[in-house]
């Protein structure tokens, strides 16, 4: 399916096995719960693009705004351009690969997403931390890059997990809650 121009909020969301181009920019929520097939963006994304998409690919050749990939849950996301703020926010599985830069608090509150990243990273959020670029993570992210169509050179990312600190209930805090 081929949207030509610019498409309001929730565009493509709850997307199962379509292929969607969007000629422009998005609204709010492109993708959104997404289950499967392929969503392409050849503009800008607002706010929550990807957020809680389940499998598929989302392609977005700009930027998008905050909260990009938001409790994403098993999507793979490639973004041509940055992100912004509290992008992978909550992010429980799934991939978010930026090719240029994000905002702060990236991650923030992260269980088992991975984040690859090539520009500057504004900040990490709680519990976000950088982890090694092991082969099979090299060998990850060019099959990403390809199949969003970025000619990029996967050594010139780094990747970001989870610390896996807090998700684990620890007896010692219990007075905090």
């Amino acid at each position: 399916m081929l949207i030509d121009g610019h498409a309001g909020y929730y565009c493509a969301g709850m997307n199962q096995h379509a292929a969607v181009t969007v000629t422009g920019n998005t609204g709010v929520g492109v993708a959104e719960n997404m289950m499967s097939g392929t969503v392409r963006v050849r503009g800008n994304a607002s706010q929550a693009a990807g957020a809680t998409a389940h499998g598929g690919l989302l392609v977005i050749e700009g930027d998008a705004a905050a909260r990009c990939g938001i409790s994403m849950k098993g999507a793979d996301i490639v973004v041509g351009g940055g992100v912004g703020h509290m992008s992978a926010f909550m992010g429980q599985a799934g991939r978010l690969v930026v090719c240029g830069d994000t905002g702060d608090a990236l991650g923030d509150s992260l269980y088992e997403a991975r984040i690859y990243v090539k520009g500057k990273v504004r900040s990490l959020g709680a519990d976000c931390v950088e982890k090694p670029l092991r082969e099979e993570h090299l060998t990850e992210l060019a099959q990403l890059l390809a199949a969003a169509g970025f000619d990029e050179d996967p050594a010139a990312f780094r990747r970001y997990g989870s610390a896996r600190d807090l998700y684990h209930f620890k007896v010692g805090n219990s007075a905090a809650y």
